[in-house]
């Protein structure tokens, strides 16, 4: 019997000293949001790996009245880190007249303008990459994404459509925004938007042209080996 009441009483002690126990813990106040640091470890990481992108795509897509071409890109490049990288690029395709350049070339207008329909390009630059995100497809499925940012130079090549078919090899810079989706470690949905601007010296009128060529591209990257 003296055993059992002094187990109740033990137990009865310890649960009366617990909720002091509790208010002896440290209050840290509200912390800002600029206090709370969260590091976590990226599922698809990209420093330190090779990235081979093969894409199809369509120029014209904006600004240009005359000329819509369709093209293949086929690039190499590396990511430095997790935010920067560099690419090498070549793309070729063939510029066809809109319904406007075969409107006003017809016989009701007869009139052809000096549209320059795009050939290929030679094109090298850096990627930034800033935001690395997560997307809940139809809350089945976790897709791994990253947005970047393509900055570029090079040369363009496009032909007169018309008579003489003078060449125009002209300086490109261009800029665009697109996104990696990662299909497990080693490939990636690629989807970029992309403006380049060309400066084209045109032999058929002897005037200098600002173009731009606003292409949208839709392929797949091959990654290499995780380091």
């Amino acid at each position: 019997m003296k055993r059992l009441m002094t187990l109740t009483l033990t137990v009865a002690g310890l649960l009366a000293s617990a909720p002091a126990a509790a208010q002896e813990t440290l209050d840290l106040g509200t912390l800002k949001n600029e206090e709370i640091t969260v590091v976590q470890r990226l599922l698809y990481p990209k420093a330190d790996r090779t990235e081979l992108h093969f894409m199809l795509g369509v120029n014209g897509v904006a600004f240009e009245p005359w000329m819509v071409a369709p093209k293949i890109e086929v690039g190499f490049g590396k990511h430095i880190s997790e935010t920067l990288g560099w690419q090498l690029a070549v793309a070729g395709g063939y510029g066809l007249g809109t319904s406007a350049y075969r409107e006003v070339s017809g016989v009701a207008y007869g009139i052809a303008p000096e549209a320059y329909r795009y050939l290929g390009e030679l094109t090298a630059g850096v990627t930034w990459s800033p935001v690395y995100g997560k997307m809940n497809w139809k809350g089945q499925r976790i897709l791994h994404n990253d947005v970047y940012v393509p900055i570029v130079a090079g040369l363009t090549v496009e032909q007169l459509a018309w008579g003489e078919k003078f060449l125009a090899f002209a300086p490109t810079v261009g800029v665009g925004v697109g996104m990696r989706i990662f299909q497990g470690d080693n490939g990636a949905i690629r989807i970029e938007l992309r403006d380049d601007v060309l400066v084209e010296q045109r032999k058929q009128s002897g005037t200098t042209k600002i173009k731009q060529n606003v292409g949208l591209h839709v392929g797949f990257s091959r990654l290499g080996e995780k380091k």
